[in-house]
């Protein structure tokens, strides 16, 4: 028995590379629609970057996905 079993480090890894992604695509979902609704945060000039954030959308899916193959590949 080494320190990764005692300690569930592989567990935690999976999962902290999961919650990472599932972060960035819902941040990113939540910031597209507010800006289909017309609504942008207080005191920002820059226009919306819509490319960026479904990029950045689409990278968190497949973080996320691939934090939870990596917990349920056991």
């Amino acid at each position: 028995m080494d320190i990764l079993e005692v300690l569930g480090l592989d567990d935690l890894l999976a999962q902290f590379v999961l919650a990472i992604g599932a972060a960035m695509w819902l941040g990113n979902a939540f910031a597209i629609y507010q800006h289909k609704q017309g609504r942008s945060p207080k005191g920002v000039d820059t226009p919306f970057n819509t490319v960026r954030a479904w990029w950045l959308l689409w990278v968190g899916v497949v973080i996320s996905l691939w934090g939870l193959i990596s917990m349920f590949a056991k």
